[in-house]
């Protein structure tokens, strides 16, 4: 399938069928941790990729295959799904044909648009990032489009909140060396208090990172950013184990569209092929690599298999050639 995919178990969203609104690496932040690998090059369009009523009928059918009860459907995957000027129709339509709840995983780079949070206010949960709380770190670890800048991307997360009844669960992925210290924290907990989610998710890059240097931050750095962040702050664990589901398609077909979204360490892809003969599944990984849909990345010791398309250098000072604002955003309070 094109834009339905999995279902894979998430660490925050439990057994979950993913739904790609746009085509891979469509974003407009260039995070140095992305699993996906660099952003290149960044795009700030909203338009409809595919054709809606296409992914529709896609998950229509994978809801029709699906042997397992689902705990989401999220739309997630290649990109920045706000980016599809037709989510909000795409939201309406999966809220007719299931009773499955409804996740948003979003950058929130785009939240400060009326029509943006208009169109997402119907689902059940949204999920966006908050790794930086100053304008210098957010332009080193998203690396955004000019036009996101740091005001409006915190204006945005902050109006949000105020038009939103469902869940909004912000992300923090803690990296060494850049968001893990006390000033770093610190930011961030103040740009809570306007936020003011429901819960705060502390997350580890444990999947193969665009920037090769990326490290995650360390149990000393976890118990830090708890006692700065507050009780709302809990660590989410890496999950082991994956479930997808075999349709119409071959295994390989099925797992190049999981890894193309979801990279998987090897000793996990080959834990979710234990259930086949070992002939099949040396058949299986022939095949993939046979198709050039997959390459291995090497990342902290790890072999990861993860899309042909994605970008992974190996230098450990890349020269990015990226757009970004040097404005010094100021972030005005809200009291409430």
């Amino acid at each position: 399938m094109k834009c339905v995919y999995g279902p894979i178990l998430s660490r925050r969203l439990g057994l979950s069928l993913g739904v790609d609104l746009i085509p891979f690496k469509t974003c407009n932040w260039n995070c140095v941790y992305c699993q996906l690998g660099r952003t290149i090059p960044l795009r700030n369009e909203r338009r409809d990729y595919f054709p809606p009523e296409d992914i529709l009928q896609e998950l229509k059918t994978a809801l029709s295959h699906q042997p397992h009860p689902l705990d989401w459907i999220s739309l997630v995957g290649s990109g920045e799904p706000l980016l599809c000027a037709s989510i909000g129709w795409v939201i309406s339509q999966i809220k007719v044909i299931t009773k499955v709840p409804l996740a948003v995983m979003t950058g929130g780079s785009l939240l400060y648009l009326p029509q943006v949070r208009k169109d997402i206010l119907s689902a059940d949960c949204v999920l966006p990032s908050l790794d930086a709380g100053s304008p210098e770190l957010y332009r080193r670890i998203t690396r955004p489009h000019g036009e996101i800048t740091f005001e409006r991307y915190i204006e945005g997360l902050a109006q949000f909140r105020e038009e939103y009844q469902g869940r909004l669960w912000l992300k923090v992925m803690l990296i060494k060396g850049l968001n893990d210290t006390e000033k770093a924290l610190s930011d961030i907990a103040k740009l809570l208090k306007i936020i003011r989610p429901d819960e705060v998710h502390l997350c580890l890059p444990v999947r193969p990172s665009a920037e090769p240097w990326v490290e995650a931050a360390d149990q000393e750095d976890l118990r830090r950013a708890v006692a700065i962040l507050g009780d709302g702050a809990r660590l989410i664990p890496p999950v082991r184990g994956n479930f997808f589901w075999q349709h119409d398609e071959s295994w390989a077909d099925t797992i190049v569209g999981i890894v193309s979204r979801h990279p998987l360490e090897e000793e996990e892809l080959m834990r979710m092929l234990s259930h086949l003969p070992s002939s099949e599944v040396q058949a299986v990984l022939t095949q993939m690599k046979a198709s050039g849909k997959v390459q291995i990345v090497e990342r902290c010791g790890q072999r990861f298999w993860c899309g042909a398309s994605g970008c992974y250098p190996e230098e450990m000072n890349p020269q990015i050639t990226v757009e970004v604002s040097h404005d010094e955003d100021k972030i005005q309070r809200r009291s409430h």
